[in-house]
């Protein structure tokens, strides 16, 4: 099975960031997941119980690996 986005697991502010929030299982921010289930880490309880469950993530190849960039990256 397969959702077009996966954005219903829990999240929680990032310390002193106004707008920035993160898995609460993985503490992966929600822009690298971007609604997709392979950006919570293998190990995330959030991610285990949908793949338990029958949900697949996609396939990601070397060229796709999520990263993050913040304001402060570019100065």
């Amino acid at each position: 099975m397969k959702k077009l986005y996966y954005i219903d697991y829990p999240q929680e502010h990032l310390e002193n960031q106004m707008h920035r929030y993160q898995c609460v299982y993985c503490k992966v921010e929600t822009t690298v997941i971007n609604g997709k289930l392979e950006g919570h880490l293998p190990s995330c309880q959030y991610r285990i119980k949908l793949e338990t469950a029958g949900y697949e993530p996609a396939l990601i190849t070397s060229g796709e690996i999520p990263v993050s960039h913040d304001a402060d990256d570019f100065d």
